[in-house]
């Protein structure tokens, strides 16, 4: 057994090449082999958003706060709201992030598969954000 104790691990600022605006992510879990689960809490500022991205093995977002957006390539926009749990099938080209004036947090669960949880593509226009 491993307990992370509240602020033991420090806080990441998103990276500007995978998301726009202002996001901070907080590292949950990091689980040893052979377990393969990775976790974080990420907190989107008002307008922030991932790039578009997929996940070799899929990911479950669990919104914990304020109000936020998602979209699947080709679908349409839908928002996201506090105890909303989002499934994103294996392979599938998505983006995620707040809403245009209000933040957003989620927790982000994926597993790792041989080294990678996660591949990033472009980035999300202004365009497509607003839908």
């Amino acid at each position: 057994m491993d307990i992370k104790r509240n602020g033991s691990t420090p806080s990441n600022k998103g990276p500007a090449d995978w998301f726009t605006g202002t996001v901070r992510m907080d590292p949950l879990i990091q689980a040893s082999a052979p377990a393969r689960v990775v976790g974080a809490s990420v907190t989107f500022e008002p307008g922030a958003r991932t790039a578009w991205h997929t996940h070799p093995l899929g990911q479950t977002l669990i919104v914990t706060a304020g109000c936020g957006r998602t979209q699947r390539w080709g679908g349409p926009m839908e928002e996201i709201r506090p105890g909303d749990v989002v499934w994103i099938p294996p392979g599938e080209k998505h983006w995620h992030g707040a809403a245009p004036t209000t933040a957003m947090t989620h927790i982000a669960i994926q597993e790792n598969l041989d080294g990678k949880v996660v591949d990033w593509m472009e980035k999300v226009s202004d365009e497509q954000y607003q839908g």
